[in-house]
C-alpha cells in the first residue's frame, strides 16, 4: 500500500507539471469546475484502504448477489402491477442487498482502478479522468460478471478497467481535437452518468442526465455524440514487464476486442506474433487463461491434459510469454495501440 501511494503521487507530481491550465468559455454550464485530482486520488486511495482485499468467495456472493438484483429490479419492472405485497416486498429486499453488495465490490475495488490508471499515465490524459474512466470500467465488469463460470473477479475486472482506460487514451489521440469547455462538458456527463448508475443500479437515460444537469435534452445528445469516437484500439499491450493474453478475457455478450482493431497492419501484426508459438503453446495459453470457454485452468489441469508435470507447463507457459513480449513484437504491436 505505502508503495502504491509512492507511485500515485509521484504520478501526480509529474501531472502537475505538464498539464496545461485550462481556460474555460463563458458559455460553459454553469458551476462546471475542474476535478482536483490530489483530492480524487487521496479519496480512493482513502476509500480503497479502508476496506480489505475480497477472497474469491466474498467476490462470488457479491456478484452473486448483484445479479440476483438486477433480475429482481426486472421483474418488479415488468410484473409489478401483478405482483402480491408479500412478492413485491420480497423483491424490494433483494434488490436492496444487491445494490449493497454492488457497493461493496465497487468499493474493495477502488484501488485496482487507481493502479491501472497510474500505469498509462503520460499519454496526454489527466490522471484524473483515467480513473474516472476506469470506474465506468470497474461497473461494466460488475454488471457483466458472471460468478457462475469461476472466475476472480479482480481478474476480469481488471481487462474492463484497462480496457476503458485504453479507450480514453485513443480519443485523445482524434484528429480533430475538442475545445477545451467542450471536453469539460462531456467530462461533466459522464460523470453525472456514472454517479446515477451509481445511486440507482441502473444506466440512465439521457433525460435522466439531463435532469440532473439541468441542461436541455438536445444539449446532452449533442454532448454525447460528440463524446462518441470510432477508434483503432485495442487494449493495451503494456509494458515489456508485462506483456501477457491475460488481458484478453472473453465475454460472450460484450464487443470483443478483436472487433476493436479497425486496421488491417494491427491485425497482421498481431497474427505475426503469435506465429511465433508452437501449436501446443497456443493451446497452453487458451487453456491457462481461458481464452476459449472463459474458464482458467490450473497449472495441474493443464497438465493432466498433456500429461505433463506442473512445473513443465509452467515453464512452456513463461516461454511462451517470453516470445510475445520480445521487444521486435511488442513494440510493432505498440505502434497500433498507443
Amino acid at each position: 500500500m505505502l508503495e502504491e501511494r509512492k507511485n500515485v503521487l509521484q504520478a501526480l507530481e509529474e501531472e502537475k507539471e505538464t498539464r496545461p491550465v485550462r481556460r474555460f468559455e463563458e458559455e460553459e454550464v454553469p458551476g462546471l469546475e475542474e476535478m482536483d485530482t490530489h483530492n480524487l486520488v487521496a479519496l480512493y486511495l482513502r476509500e480503497g484502504g479502508r476496506h480489505e482485499l475480497l477472497t474469491r468467495e466474498q467476490e462470488y456472493e457479491l456478484a452473486s448477489a448483484w445479479q440476483a438484483a438486477r433480475r429482481a429490479r426486472e421483474r418488479l419492472e415488468q410484473e409489478g402491477d401483478t405482483l402480491s405485497d408479500e412478492e413485491r416486498a420480497e423483491l424490494e429486499e433483494i434488490i436492496r442487498k444487491g445494490d449493497a453488495a454492488r457497493q461493496e465490490l465497487i468499493k474493495a475495488n477502488l484501488r485496482l482502478v487507481v493502479s491501472v490508471a497510474v500505469r498509462y499515465r503520460g499519454y496526454g490524459v489527466p490522471l484524473s479522468d483515467l480513473i474516472q474512466e476506469g470506474n465506468m470500467g470497474l461497473m461494466h465488469a460488475i454488471d457483466k460478471f458472471d460468478p457462475e463460470r469461476g472466475n476472480k473477479f479482480s481478474t476480469y475486472a481488471t481487462w474492463w478497467i484497462r480496457h476503458a482506460v485504453g479507450r480514453a487514451i485513443a480519443d485523445q489521440g482524434r484528429t480533430i481535437r475538442l475545445p477545451v469547455h467542450m471536453a469539460e462538458k462531456i467530462r461533466k456527463v459522464k460523470e453525472t452518468a456514472f454517479r446515477l448508475a451509481q445511486e440507482t443500479g441502473k444506466e440512465p437515460t439521457i433525460e435522466e442526465i439531463a435532469e440532473e444537469m439541468e441542461l436541455p435534452v438536445s444539449k446532452v445528445e449533442q454532448l454525447l455524440l460528440f463524446a462518441q469516437h470510432p477508434v483503432s484500439f485495442e487494449t493495451p499491450v503494456g509494458d515489456d514487464e508485462d506483456a501477457t493474453l491475460g488481458d484478453f478475457l472473453p465475454d460472450e455478450d460484450a464487443e470483443k476486442p478483436i472487433d476493436l482493431m479497425m486496421t488491417d497492419g494491427l491485425r497482421e501484426e498481431l497474427q505475426r506474433a503469435l506465429e511465433v508459438l508452437t501449436p501446443r503453446e497456443v493451446h497452453i495459453l487458451n487453456l491457462r487463461y481461458g481464452l476459449k470457454d472463459g474458464r482458467e485452468h490450473t497449472l495441474e489441469e493443464v497438465g493432466r491434459k498433456y500429461g505433463l508435470t506442473r512445473e513443465r507447463i509452467r515453464q512452456i507457459e513463461k516461454e511462451a510469454l517470453r516470445k510475445l513480449r520480445h521487444p521486435s513484437r511488442s513494440r510493432k504491436l505498440r505502434a497500433y495501440l498507443a
